[in-house]
């Protein structure tokens, strides 16, 4: 197994770093910058920060949050939330940002995929897909991708859009359950794991992490290649150095 990475979210609006549960009821946890600095030295091996108004609001990313975490962190970052298009890419590429996430976009012009890839590289372009579950005899996916911050549904297939995502040129997807996001109650293993085994491209398993036991169910049964998590991390719970001690307590092989 390849080393497992561990990955404080950082939601972003106005500036300050926010959380909810299922995508809303948002409460303010710290300054972004504030925050960034102090995953870096607790050992967390990426950051993702979403500036999640920005596609609801109809506006491209807060260009001045991503300059500021550039310059306060050595760590790789990706940055997501209102990328529209490949120029949209490089503004934040300039400013900073190592990787650019793209998820409404995405479902909009799959194309760009293809050309954030092949102007950008793929190890850049980071696919976020957010999914739900439906009941079956619903008549639409088991597995469903949705947009506009979880607010609309799309009648994809989570599992056929993943293919897409990796044979288009994706580096690698993030993906979030709207139905456990911020519940603490674990992750979709069902979700991550369809994923995960559908792809050849890391999944980074996001929404629900609530205990050390859920990151490393996610790694061994959901197959995740990294864990990222915000409200444990953000509101003190757990540290990211006990996750990756815990982890490696259980024979995961992370990067201490």
């Amino acid at each position: 197994m390849a080393t497992v990475r561990v990955i404080p979210c950082l939601d972003v609006k106005e500036g300050r770093v926010v959380k909810g549960v299922k995508f809303q009821n948002l409460r303010d946890a710290r300054d972004v910058v504030e925050a960034v600095k102090a995953y870096e030295s607790e050992g967390a091996d990426e950051l993702v920060i979403l500036d999640i108004a920005a596609t609801v609001e109809r506006r491209g990313t807060r260009m001045e949050w991503v300059k500021q975490v550039a310059e306060a962190v050595s760590i790789p970052f990706a940055v997501g939330g209102g990328v529209r298009t490949a120029d949209d890419m490089q503004a934040l590429f300039d400013v900073g940002a190592s990787k650019v996430s793209i998820n409404t976009a995405a479902v909009r012009n799959p194309d760009l995929i293809r050309e954030a890839a092949s102007r950008f590289g793929s190890s850049t372009v980071v696919v976020a897909i957010d999914g739900k579950k439906n009941h079956i005899g619903s008549g639409k996916p088991r597995l469903e991708v949705v947009v506009s911050g979880g607010h609309e549904s799309t009648s994809l297939d989570i599992v056929e859009w993943a293919r897409q995502v990796e044979h288009l040129g994706a580096g690698e997807i993030l993906l979030t359950s709207k139905d456990t996001d911020g519940t603490k109650d674990g992750y979709d293993i069902e979700m991550t794991r369809a994923v995960a085994e559908a792809v050849d491209i890391p999944v980074i398993a996001s929404g629900g992490a609530g205990t050390l036991e859920h990151l490393y169910a996610v790694v061994s049964e959901g197959k995740a290649a990294a864990v990222l998590a915000a409200s444990v991390f953000h509101f003190g719970e757990l540290s990211v150095r006990q996750a990756k001690e815990y982890l490696a307590s259980r024979g995961v092989d992370v990067r201490l």
